[in-house]
């Protein structure tokens, strides 16, 4: 299927590593051109590098999107070089850890960088970048949540991606007449270059072996193994695309599914 999408330009927040550069690599091999958005312009120069090999415009800018002013200057970058952009996907934001914490131990600072990172940031991105989007009449904003959303475990990691579904929906709303769809992905956990590490941190928080932290993710999974980077990109590449147009405000699970629960 031809997604449409040679010669839109697409802005990948996050995308030095994991989901984002992923959905980075999926939207260049269909003939995107990219902005790349992360703060470690080290990693996000070397993402550039692996992602221009498709042979399509690849532009690395270094941006903390927890900053307006840089959100601001990231997108007359975007502007300068493409016009305008044409898709955003909203990536940036810290991993969950994982490891449930107690209400004595929820620091209020933490909550104020997820939702200063996350919620904001993406909202500073989606207000910088849709004018250009409203001008061309056409436009597509993916928000990656996450699964917390419906799933209690991590308190942060459910207040953050809930909200990232709220305004998802909201922006939807206002945006959809002017030819601009709004999506949520929430994946779960999903298995990137970062995924040893990580799994070797949790395991070790929950007094247990990576085997056995494993063995209980994947059992939470109906397809019976962990989705990959890769494969959300896929869907995240399909909701950027103009096929997509049916679908506006929604939320779209991409863990494999989750044994047991109905969501209509």
């Amino acid at each position: 299927m031809d997604l449409g999408l040679k010669g839109k330009c697409a802005v990948v927040t996050g995308a030095n590593r994991g989901i984002g550069l992923a959905v980075a690599e999926v939207l260049a091999a269909e003939g995107a051109d990219l902005a790349l958005v992360a703060r470690d312009a080290e990693a996000l120069a070397a993402a550039a590098e692996s992602v221009g090999r498709h042979g399509t415009k690849v532009v690395a800018v270094a941006t903390d999107t927890t900053d307006d002013a840089a959100v601001t200057a990231m997108a007359e970058r975007v502007n300068a070089e493409f016009g305008a952009a044409d898709l955003l996907v909203n990536c940036a934001a810290p991993a969950s850890s994982g490891v449930r914490t107690p209400l004595d131990d929820l620091r209020d600072e933490d909550l104020r960088l997820e939702i200063e990172t996350k919620v904001l940031g993406y909202l500073r991105c989606a207000r910088a970048l849709a004018p250009g989007m409203r001008e061309r009449g056409w436009g597509r904003i993916v928000n990656v949540s996450g699964l917390n959303a419906r799933l209690a475990g991590s308190t942060f990691g459910s207040i953050r991606n809930v909200a990232v579904a709220a305004m998802t929906k909201n922006l939807a709303d206002e945006l959809g007449p002017q030819g601009i769809t709004v999506t949520v992905v929430h994946p779960g956990y999903t298995v990137t270059e970062r995924t040893p590490e990580k799994f070797a941190e949790i395991a070790a928080a929950r007094g247990i072996s990576v085997a056995e932290l494993e063995k209980g993710l994947t059992a939470g999974v109906s397809i019976g193994r962990l989705v990959t980077a890769a494969e959300v990109a896929d869907v995240v590449a399909f909701l950027a695309s103009p096929r997509s147009v049916a679908i506006n405000g929604d939320a779209i699970a991409v863990g494999g599914g989750v044994p047991g629960q109905i969501y209509y």
